[in-house]
């Protein structure tokens, strides 16, 4: 016990070593940084990361490239040889390749079984033990070569196997699948572009690299379809700097006969569940009220949401409106990082098709020394065949009149003036092929290979010549796998914006507000023909009655400097005799938090003016709080400094009287007080509060205040203490100076 109580004190009494924070950050977290950017997250010149790469290969390496299809679990076994990474991350690296997952233009792995889909969060995929998979046929493009050292291949993580850092890819594929990746500080996100006009827009940039390709490759095109709003200078933009964004637009269909629309293409960036959810959502908050029902079909036929329609909605105006309300239509954000030689670089559509020309370029010419080798090789021994052509039986009287095999050889080569190699070889020949037939028809091909070593030492030596062979190469997979593009384009001027007011009912009706927070709009018609007072909770009276049109913006001040913005054709109409819709919960206050004026207006003309317990007003033009985007909730709208103590719109400047406590009252015009632009000024004092203590509580218009004699309160300069009310001077109309 006295042992472990003694090393604890030895522990604690270990002393505490300080380190740069620089220097910590260096050596912990950099290695861990740089990894996760250069062998995980950003995709590389061949469109591959690093997992993507090791199970294609791995498929590649078990025959499955026309092979017949295997257990995905076996690929996942197989995998891990390269990838240390658990089965659940390499299956789920498989299952976005798959053709059944519908995620890319062209899918690399043919694939049978369940592996969810691209346009679904919550279908989830089969386990690996009851789907097969096997390499598509495009994947020969993948592979074509990469024996002949095209590319560079290294040590697996514990050193048993070789893996290619790259594939020798015959066609830009960084540009034809959709990549996305989340690094440390940095983020890739490349959006998929068609197979036909990619390769069309290679070869113009392998003939002109400063060919404008917009006109062969004009935007990119998605698994998924939809409609891509074309803006000609926003996408050249995109394609200049690498980074940008457009909007995708769903494909619907109109079913008359039963009164519903089929959408049957979305935007890549969005999922059924993500739109229905949406949908539902906007029903119960009473913002799509010509919708009955929305409900996912996707089925044999392929994809498609239905959404019931009630009867007389127009189905064109409706999809304009869940164009902007739902995720109907979404941005796709465009980050086009790549690594390039272990550096990750932010590129334009340009300089990543020629960054693949020179990948592509170094490919073709390592092939091409790699069978110029190979075809070297072959001339050489074959070379040495034909010397002994001269002599058959002497070569065949050398190798049986020498008594020890291992004097073979340099016998052999001492006769004919052979190296070794040549001897070697000469001398692995079955003794049935030593007949003249054999060797003139082996020698016969020495001018063959020495013509073609010279055709691919030419090949080699010109760059223009290894880009012909590219093209070549191009051409053939246009013309094998190329489809036509699934994403139509949709010119940004031709697109109707959805205009709410042109939608909406107008009519004439009358906003009530109650102290207890209540609200009711009661429409003109329903007001007339009412003979029912206000039903109203108890001790709740009405403090506000405001005449508008359906079409109209309500303004909520509450008491925490706070201003809520809605529509007014977003509350339901109801009666006076109903208790109408409690603002805290339609608004979302804050707890405790109340509202104590409101605002209707239709094109924020007028002034706010704010009246505080210290004696302060402030005016601010009520367009201060007019906002370009819908924006439900804006802070600081007035000052907190002091306690608001009276809000009041002005349609122009008037007089006002200014009431504090003590029943004084000042009366003036509201022009001497300035104008201010911004929402959260304190104002000018207006009212001096001689009392310690004293607070201005209230603000009434004159024409409003009942008070007989306005002269003797009125002043015409400002601050001013004003003088004391007397029930007198004040008309028998007016109660509420002196409660």
């Amino acid at each position: 016990m006295a042992k472990k109580k003694k090393e604890a004190e030895v522990i604690i009494s270990a002393p505490i070593t300080e380190q740069p924070i620089c220097q910590t950050l260096e050596t912990n977290y950099m290695p861990y940084a740089m990894s996760v950017i250069i062998s995980r997250a950003i995709p590389e010149i061949d469109g591959l990361k690093p997992a993507h790469r090791k199970l294609l290969y791995t498929m590649y390496k078990m025959g499955l490239l026309g092979g017949k299809l295997t257990k995905s679990a076996n690929v996942v076994g197989q995998t891990m040889k390269l990838n240390p990474h658990g089965d659940a991350a390499i299956y789920e690296t498989m299952v976005r390749l798959t053709r059944g997952n519908e995620a890319l233009l062209h899918p690399l792995v043919e694939s049978q079984g369940n592996f969810g889909k691209q346009y679904s969060r919550d279908m989830a995929y089969a386990a690996a033990r009851y789907t097969e998979v096997r390499l598509e046929p495009i994947c020969n493009e993948f592979f074509s070569d990469i024996n002949k050292n095209t590319v560079q291949f290294v040590d697996n993580y514990d050193g048993e196997l070789k893996e290619p850092v790259l594939l020798p890819v015959a066609f830009p594929n960084i540009l034809v699948n959709p990549n996305q990746g989340i690094a440390v500080g940095m983020a890739s996100n490349i959006c998929s572009f068609n197979l036909k006009e990619v390769c069309d827009a290679t070869i113009a940039i392998m003939k002109n690299k400063d060919a404008d390709i917009m006109d062969i490759m004009p935007a990119p095109d998605f698994s998924m379809g939809a409609q891509l709003l074309y803006s000609r200078e926003q996408m050249a933009e995109i394609y200049k700097t690498g980074r940008g964004s457009f909007k995708l637009r769903a494909v619907y269909n109109y079913d008359a006969k039963n009164n519903c629309i089929d959408i049957i293409q979305i935007p890549y960036s969005t999922t059924s569940e993500a739109i229905i959810g949406k949908i539902m959502e906007l029903i119960k908050a009473n913002k799509l009220k010509e919708i009955s029902d929305a409900r996912d079909e996707t089925g044999l036929n392929g994809f498609k949401i239905t959404i019931d329609l009630k009867r007389g909605t127009d189905p064109d105006a409706l999809m304009l409106k869940l164009f902007r309300l739902t995720p109907l239509e979404d941005s796709y954000s465009c980050n086009f990082n790549v690594l390039i030689k272990n550096s990750p670089r932010v590129l334009g559509v340009n300089e990543i098709l020629t960054e693949w020309i020179n990948f592509r370029m170094d490919c073709i010419k390592n092939g091409l020394k790699y069978d110029i080798d190979k075809k070297s090789e072959k001339l050489h021994l074959l070379t040495g065949l034909k010397k002994i052509l001269l002599d058959i039986d002497k070569a065949i009287s050398i190798i049986r009149h020498t008594e020890k095999e291992e004097d073979v050889i340099p016998n052999i080569m001492l006769s004919f003036g052979l190296d070794k190699v040549q001897a070697e070889y000469v001398a692995e020949i079955k003794l049935r092929n030593l007949n003249k037939e054999y060797i003139l028809n082996r020698t016969a091909e020495i001018e063959k290979l020495i013509e073609e070593i010279d055709n691919l030492t030419d090949i080699l030596g010109s760059d223009s010549k290894v880009k012909k062979l590219i093209e070549k190469q191009l051409i053939a997979i246009k013309n094998k796998y190329g489809k036509d593009r699934l994403t139509t384009l949709v010119s940004d001027e031709e697109i109707e914006v959805y205009d709410e007011n042109k939608y909406i009912e107008d009519y004439p009706l009358t906003i009530f507000t109650t102290r207890e927070g209540y609200i009711k709009k009661v429409s003109a018609t329903s007001l007339r023909f009412t003979t029912n007072d206000h039903k109203l909770k108890e001790d709740d009276e009405v403090i506000q009655q405001i005449e508008t049109t359906n079409i109209s913006e309500l303004l909520f001040f509450s008491d925490k400097s706070t201003v809520y913005k809605m529509k007014t054709h977003e509350l339901n109409d109801t009666k006076v005799s109903a208790i109408g819709e409690y603002l805290p919960s339609i608004l979302g206050l804050e707890t405790g938090e109340k509202i104590i004026y409101t605002v209707v207006t239709k094109d924020f003309s007028g002034n706010m003016l704010f009246g505080f317990e210290n004696g302060k007003m402030a005016k601010v033009p009520l367009s201060a709080y007019e906002t370009k985007s819908n924006r439900k909730k804006l802070i600081s709208a007035y000052s907190d400094k002091a306690k608001v103590c009276d809000i009041k719109w002005l349609d122009c400047d008037k007089n006002i009287v200014t009431i504090a406590d003590n029943n004084k009252a000042v009366c003036v015009d509201t022009e001497k007080i300035p104008l201010k632009t911004t929402k959260s000024s304190q104002g000018v004092q207006v009212m001096k509060l001689t009392r310690k203590g004293a607070k201005m509580i209230k603000v009434v218009l004159a024409e409003e205040s009942n008070i007989e004699n306005l002269k003797k309160y009125t002043t015409k300069n400002i601050p001013a203490a004003g003088s004391f009310l007397t029930k007198d001077e004040v008309s028998s109309k007016q109660v509420s100076l002196f409660e």
